[in-house]
């Protein structure tokens, strides 16, 4: 088992029933800043490593949650954000069954350039997040978000990638349980609530079991404000 596994058997305690608060861009900067301080601690020669269950390396991975966080933020820049497509910018992939990314790094920078371009694209997502208003709806697949879901949506991407990249460099992992049920309430509003948010958000993204519960091999979150969804239901 890897280092970063250990985190499911100690990540607090279930919820007791109170909302756990809104998701906000300090998070998302919490969220960003915790991953690259863990990922700045990786051994130079392990990046091709494969990055845990993904197929892509290491440096593969980190360029997709980059990418990830760039989208998320440039989906809440125009004025007028599409409902109905994401914002077109080019994706390609380098290699086949590579991720296809508007963002790649220069791998002549080395590590601390890969991590600088994730710490640039979190801060993106930050500023993003920080000044669109509340009000704004722009396109995502899992329905029209709010700038509160596409800072939830970049939280579950650095937490769940930076656990992917933990198994394959053989790093620590354990983010803030409070800051897992923060995610897990806005988009994931049915999962369980009888074991730790971390555990919790793993098996929701199909990266462990829980007690009674079999690893999930698909999943979905559900990025339209709460108020909405409800509305529609």
């Amino acid at each position: 088992m890897s280092r970063s596994s250990r985190a499911n058997a100690s990540d607090g305690q279930a919820s007791d029933g109170a909302s756990p608060g809104p998701v906000t861009a300090d998070d998302v900067d919490l969220a960003v800043q915790l991953a690259v301080a863990a990922l700045r601690t990786a051994p130079a020669g392990a990046w091709g490593a494969k990055a845990g269950s993904l197929e892509w390396d290491c440096w593969e991975t980190v360029e997709h949650l980059a990418d990830d966080l760039f989208a998320y933020a440039v989906q809440l820049g125009p004025r007028t954000p599409p409902l109905d497509r994401e914002v077109p910018f080019v994706w390609q992939s380098l290699r086949p069954g590579g991720p296809a990314n508007s963002v790649h790094a220069d791998r002549e920078a080395g590590p601390d350039g890969l991590l600088q371009v994730l710490e640039a694209c979190g801060a993106l997502l930050v500023a993003m997040v920080r000044t669109a208003s509340p009000e704004l709806r722009a396109h995502h697949s899992s329905g029209a978000s709010d700038p509160e879901g596409f800072a939830a949506m970049g939280i579950v991407e650095t937490l769940v990638h930076t656990y992917d990249l933990a198994e394959g460099l053989g790093l620590d992992w354990d983010p803030p349980a409070d800051l897992c049920a923060r995610t897990l309430a806005r988009l994931f509003p049915d999962a369980p609530d009888t074991t730790g948010p971390w555990t919790t958000l793993l098996w929701s993204t199909g990266r462990t079991e829980l007690p009674g519960r079999p690893r999930r091999t698909t999943w979905r979150w559900y990025g339209e404000p709460r108020v909405e969804q409800s509305s529609a239901d």
